[in-house]
């Protein structure tokens, strides 16, 4: 089975072309792939349906918080405070002061916790704008600013009791997708468990198959043969039907998918890609030619890479100007005070594309013939006293900020290893290597999630390939802000994994 991408205009139309025969069957929609565990990572009919309802939702959350807000504000002036001429800085202040907030939380864009990230919004809000007051030194009375404070909590409380019963209740009873299945098989199965567990929305009715199989789903029933299908989705008004049977395998297909858009069912192909792979793949076209690749990596790109190397120079050479132009001379005597041998400990260690270059660290260990070959324990007895301090609080890692300038490492990414533990690693785990693609980091996501420390298991190790692969597939510039700011938390607080 071959299918080809055609652009025309802004529309993006999709077609399958039977090898054998001429017949097209045009269908909207992405292809998406169930089977094996292996799942094609294009947008689906199922996750856009999904998606539209909670983005209306975060749209009207967004603009009924604003707009609560500001009225809040403006009243509250009227009644409290109707002779205070601050009126436009208060309500220029209180909006930065949401803006801000939200957006670092991840308020209207994030995907989970959304009761947690308005808490975390609300509060963060609070402080902001004490803080923006204290600064302009806006003569407000404490009553009003703590009333405004209350009302908007009490609205935002209120608003969202009532958008979420809402938004459940459309989305449960409105927005309800009927749809059908064509073939009883594996992959089958997979597409409806899948759509189950990630999508509300839709209904499923049943399978179509012309093979006589026994019904081993008992939730969903074998309702029939092929050509019983467009009865049944016209009479009970089935507003999508999948397709797991390919078409030259059976061309009827395509004249099935014809009477279906014809009777505005759409309908959807769902090619079985896990023949030669299993496991999740991302889809792209060069003209119109369908290119398949094991991830997306929003790191390929040349402005993604510009603009994190733009941040690395920035970042680091603020911390090299500001912090490590008086913090190095004061470890150094520390250090040379605490124990013999250099201040910096250099070692070659392994980064992108498995490249060597030689790391910078404040030494923390005693002078050792198994720097290069033995990884550091939590006992070790090769911790110097003011080394325990700077493995614990992440400061013996501050000069690789000069590799960071130089180009070596970023600021955020996988971890580097000593080029012996990387053979040894990728002999363990196949996917070891493909942490290599991308530069490694002074911090990274497996670490601000306690994927760090001594490698005892297997286990412990492929968390943490599992974290950096996420991380290279999902790499944003909020996503580096959001793992400096938890390093710099976790640093402060303590890091039980950390030394």
């Amino acid at each position: 089975m071959n299918f080809f991408y055609k652009e025309t205009g802004k529309k993006q139309v999709h077609y399958f072309r039977n090898s054998k025969t001429e017949n097209t069957s045009l269908f909207n929609g992405q292809h998406a792939a169930y089977k094996n565990g292996s799942t094609v990572k294009a947008s689906s009919s199922a996750t856009m349906l999904s998606q539209s309802p909670k983005k209306l939702f975060r749209f009207s959350i967004l603009t009924i918080d604003l707009l609560c807000l500001n009225l809040i504000t403006i009243l509250l002036l009227q009644v409290l405070d109707p002779t205070n001429e601050n009126n436009q800085p208060l309500l220029i202040t209180t909006n930065l002061a949401w803006i801000v907030s939200s957006y670092i939380t991840a308020l209207y864009f994030g995907k989970e916790r959304f009761v947690v990230r308005t808490i975390q919004a609300y509060f963060l809000y609070i402080s902001l704008t004490l803080l923006l007051i204290f600064l302009f030194k806006s003569n407000f009375s404490r009553f009003f600013v703590l009333f405004n404070f209350a009302c908007f909590g009490l609205t935002m409380t209120l608003s969202r009791a009532i958008f979420i019963g809402a938004f459940f209740y459309i989305q449960n009873s409105m927005l309800t997708c009927k749809y059908i299945v064509l073939g009883y098989n594996d992959l089958s199965h997979k597409l409806v468990n899948s759509l189950a567990d990630n999508n509300r929305t839709h209904k499923m009715e049943g399978y179509f198959d012309d093979y006589v199989v026994t019904n081993t789903d008992v939730s969903f029933p074998l309702l029939g043969s092929l050509n019983d299908c467009l009865d049944f989705a016209i009479k009970n008004q089935v507003d999508e039907i999948y397709s797991t049977i390919p078409p030259e395998s059976n061309p009827e297909i395509y004249n099935i998918a014809h009477q279906a858009e014809s009777n505005f069912i759409r309908f959807r192909f769902v090619p079985d890609f896990s023949v030669f792979i299993n496991k999740r793949v991302h889809i792209s076209f060069i003209e119109n030619m369908p290119v398949l690749s094991l991830r997306q990596e929003p790191l390929e790109d040349l402005g993604s890479r510009f603009k994190k190397r733009v941040f690395d120079i920035a970042f680091s050479s603020i911390m090299i100007l500001f912090v490590l132009s008086w913090l190095v001379p004061i470890i150094a005597i520390l250090i040379k005070i605490d124990s013999r041998g250099p201040v910096f400990f250099k070692q070659l260690r392994s980064g992108k594309n498995n490249m060597p270059f030689l790391c910078f660290k404040f030494r923390s260990l005693t002078v050792n013939e198994e720097s290069d070959s033995k990884q550091v324990t939590r006992n070790d007895s090769r911790y110097t006293t003011l080394g325990k301090f700077l493995r614990k609080t992440n400061l013996d890692e501050f000069p690789q900020f000069f590799n960071v300038f130089q180009g070596y490492m970023s600021v955020v990414g996988p971890r580097p290893h000593m080029l012996k533990h990387t053979q040894q690693y990728s002999e363990v785990i196949n996917q070891y290597m493909i942490r290599h693609y991308v530069k490694p980091g002074l911090t990274g996501l497996a670490q601000v999630n306690g994927y760090r420390g001594e490698i005892t298991k297997e286990e412990d190790l492929s968390k943490r390939i599992e974290m950096d692969i996420r991380y290279m597939e999902n790499w944003s510039m909020l996503l580096d802000i959001k793992i400096i700011f938890k390093t710099l938390f976790l640093s402060i607080k303590g890091d039980k994994n950390a030394f």
